[in-house]
């Protein structure tokens, strides 16, 4: 499934990829849904850089539901290769539950629009419902359109957050 958000950020197109590469860590304190973003890896190459970033999400599991979901299913894994020559990166999540069941990757492009930066995400979903428990195995198949359909619904304000986030943060803290 197609997972695409496009917006403006009120800043020149070149503090826009400069913050969103090096300075995540710190914009994660102006997103609602994100307690933290750590950056484990770090590797400048010449003209890329390779960041392997650990977010932790927002919200607690419920008292009923914590013998069933454990308390990984709040962090994933960002994959991300940025490349300076075209204000572009390539980019995967890695989920901790079920991490062999989900796929997710794409491309983030940081263009001008005007005298501001335009933050386009394309990416693909692939979820395997498979041998997941809960889900009988004659459901599998015609339940994955509509339970992607329903992750990308649920993870595209998220990304349309983190450009209101960043915009938010260059506000505050400007070049």
């Amino acid at each position: 499934m197609e997972i695409y958000a496009s917006s403006v950020v009120r800043h020149a197109r070149d503090r826009v990829f400069c913050a969103y590469r090096d300075e995540l860590p710190r914009i994660a304190a102006y997103m609602p849904n994100v307690k933290t973003v750590e950056t484990v890896r770090r590797e400048d190459l010449p003209g890329l850089c390779k960041l392997h970033n650990v977010w932790t999400g927002k919200g607690e599991i419920p008292k009923v539901a914590q013998h069933l979901v454990r308390p990984e299913i709040l962090l994933w894994d960002d994959y991300a290769t940025w490349h300076d020559d075209g204000t572009w990166c390539e980019w995967r999540i890695a989920i901790r539950v079920f991490a062999e069941k989900f796929q997710c990757g794409g491309t983030n492009h940081i263009t001008d629009e005007g005298p501001y930066a335009r933050v386009t995400l394309r990416g693909e979903l692939r979820v395997d419902l498979t041998d997941i428990p809960g889900v009988p195995r004659l459901f599998a198949r015609p339940l994955k359109p509509q339970i992607e359909a329903f992750i990308v619904k649920l993870i595209r304000p998220n990304l349309e957050d983190t450009n209101v986030a960043l915009g938010r943060y260059l506000d505050a803290n400007p070049g």
